[in-house]
């Protein structure tokens, strides 16, 4: 196989291309990226046959930014007949060298308007296809958490890509997505860009550990309280900090401490908290020193925050602010894992998660 698709938000195509490619150079496999804008992917072509299986197994899926999913394409179908699209697929994988036997299915689209009206198609699609591929032996006849996800991406009728990926270098979402519901009470739909984060950057079974009741959490930038409501909801104590006003409904739980102050000023009193979160409208830069900062006077041992992406050069200031965050924890003796995301509820911002693995007495 000599091709990688990669889905991502459409208008953020030559990001993730970007970070395919430098990716790509450093193992040495030798291709270049086909991007079209507002598409909602990007497909990575390999000079060399078998190259597309050694990038999906050799790249970290999670340490990619701008990629909601990654799986190694076989096949592509530019028109498959409207009267029998199964047929062709099965005659085609069944003729494929080295594909592997997969224990699960997901018929998927980009995300974009146009490609998400076929997904009511994907959804009747599905259940058919599966059935005529575990008849011919294609896919396991249950699904099987520990083997490839095999992938039929339709970016338009009748046009399609087959391919599978791994699944522990993947995303387990379909169309890399977790699926929330806005909840109801929540002050703000910014809300969503928290807990998808949770679900992303913590494995669940880690919450009852790393997100637990009783914890002492900081909001910087708080209000209306979004990111305080995820918090909250999950029994922790939160002190908010912002110059605007609060969500009654948040101060009535008695969980909350409102601190009318500049979020780059304020200190915690108490040295207790385990989570820190911050989503300011603020030079990304500044934002990132601000929560390493955090992190090796050990006032908090864990950070989600956000980072506003700039108009232009959006790939190359990603890059440059987190490796100098992680520099500076280096620099401090600091171990800690890193991870950030594009995540789906972002739109021109990243999301990050630092986890502080050193035990910092408070200072």
């Amino acid at each position: 196989m000599k091709q990688v698709m990669l889905y991502c938000r459409a208008g953020f195509e030559k990001e993730c291309a970007g970070e395919i490619q430098d990716r790509a150079n450093k193992l040495e496999v030798y291709g270049f990226p086909r991007v079209a804008k507002n598409t909602g992917y990007v497909l990575f072509e390999c000079y060399q046959a078998g190259d597309a299986e050694k990038l999906i197994k050799k790249v970290d899926f999670q340490s990619l930014i701008f990629a909601r999913q990654m799986f190694a394409v076989a096949v592509e179908f530019t028109d498959l007949p409207r009267e029998d699209r199964i047929s062709p697929i099965l005659n085609e994988l069944a003729d494929l060298e080295r594909f592997p036997m997969c224990g699960d299915l997901r018929i998927e689209t980009p995300d974009t308007n146009e490609a998400k009206e076929l997904l009511k198609f994907c959804r009747k699609f599905t259940v058919p296809m599966r059935q005529a591929l575990r008849g011919k032996g294609v896919l396991m006849n249950k699904e099987h958490s520990k083997k490839p996800v095999l992938h039929l991406c339709f970016v338009a009728p009748g046009h399609c890509f087959i391919g599978y990926s791994l699944r522990n270098n993947s995303s387990q979402f379909f169309m890399g997505i977790p699926r929330l519901k806005f909840p109801a009470d929540a002050p703000s739909r910014s809300t969503l860009k928290l807990e998808e984060a949770f679900h992303v950057f913590i494995p669940r079974a880690e919450w009852d550990e790393r997100l637990s009741s009783g914890m002492w959490a900081v909001d910087l930038g708080a209000c209306p309280g979004g990111w305080t409501y995820q918090l909250v909801k999950r029994s922790m104590f939160v002190h908010s900090v912002d110059n605007g006003l609060m969500a009654q409904s948040l101060m009535d739980t008695g969980q909350v401490k409102h601190h009318q102050e500049d979020g780059f000023k304020f200190e915690p009193i108490r040295k207790n908290v385990t989570w820190l979160v911050c989503d300011m409208i603020e030079k990304p830069s500044r934002v990132a020193q601000l929560m390493g900062e955090w992190i090796i006077s050990g006032w908090a041992k864990e950070a989600i925050f956000n980072l506003k992406l700039p108009m232009k050069g959006r790939y190359d200031e990603v890059l440059q602010d987190i490796e100098n965050l992680k520099q500076f924890f280096i620099d401090n003796n600091v171990k800690f894992k890193l991870q950030a995301k594009h995540l789906y509820h972002d739109r021109e911002e990243i999301t990050v998660h630092v986890q502080c693995l050193s035990n910092i007495s408070p200072h």
